[in-house]
């Protein structure tokens, strides 16, 4: 079965909601990509740079079909970011430190020498030069999906536009999309996967609305990497040749599931 390696940050994650719930744990999107799409029965390696303080915590994240191979991992701290909510679970603020993720780059471009047979992934957030690594993709004639975050994606939508047809999906949520509808005609856009927090995940397939899926109905207790875990579960379930349909209600269920997982409170 084809490998999803999946470039991103690997990163010490601390979120922050207005009822008091605080958490720190190991996170980021290439991890919580990977972890989705191994669950759901697809080799999955995310390639990323860490520091060793992070080494010990990725050992409660161990899954049969993740592999870890690809983590290049130097001296210095890891990446590290606070995200801040809203009472409607938004993310309004985020700061960072990216530590040796700095380096993320030149170990993707590496990567991508090295195995060009991968299917691939790529989280286009900070500190990653996205443009960069999503040229090289094209020009080895791989495949990859990408995602963004809301706090860059005015930035990366604009250095990445004319490459997102080359894609075979595109992540975002609600705020993303009318972000990318300004820097990319969606017409051009094969697949793209819109959610929308407790409201209905959609499918668009060259800028028409093909399908829609309604999240089950909770209560949130941590909703950092629900994305990330969509899009893994999501790519997944493509990649074993399940309909879409199937796919999209897959993805779903997995990231509701995910935002269930309990708080690890400071």
């Amino acid at each position: 079965m084809q490998r999803l390696s999946v470039i991103g940050n690997i990163s010490r994650d601390r979120t922050r909601y207005p009822d008091g719930r605080d958490s720190e744990r190991a996170g980021g999107a290439a991890l919580h990509v990977a972890i989705a799409a191994a669950r759901a029965g697809t080799p999955a390696a995310p390639v990323s740079v860490i520091g060793d303080d992070l080494t010990d915590a990725l050992d409660a994240f161990r899954e049969p079909r993740l592999d870890l191979t690809a983590l290049l991992t130097v001296p210095g701290p890891s990446a590290s970011f606070t995200m801040e909510y809203d009472l409607d679970d938004r993310l309004v603020g985020m700061t960072a430190a990216y530590g040796v993720a700095e380096q993320l780059t030149a170990h993707a471009m590496a990567h991508i020498a090295q195995h060009p047979q991968d299917r691939y992934h790529v989280s286009c957030r900070r500190p990653l030069h996205a443009p960069t690594v999503l040229r090289a993709l094209v020009a080895h004639g791989v495949s990859f999906s990408v995602d963004f975050i809301v706090s860059s994606a005015e930035h990366m939508l604009a250095e990445t536009a004319p490459l997102l047809p080359h894609t075979d999906v595109v992540f975002t949520n609600a705020d993303e999309y009318r972000l990318l509808e300004r820097h990319v005609d969606t017409g051009s856009l094969q697949t793209v996967i819109v959610t929308d927090g407790p409201q209905a995940a959609r499918l668009l397939n060259h800028g028409h609305q093909i399908l829609t899926v309604m999240p089950p109905a909770t209560t949130p207790a941590e909703v950092t990497g629900a994305g990330d875990t969509l899009a893994g579960a999501f790519l997944a379930h493509r990649l074993t040749s399940h309909d879409d349909s199937t796919t999209l209600r897959a993805a779903v269920s997995a990231a509701s599931a995910h935002t269930l997982a309990p708080s690890q409170r400071r």
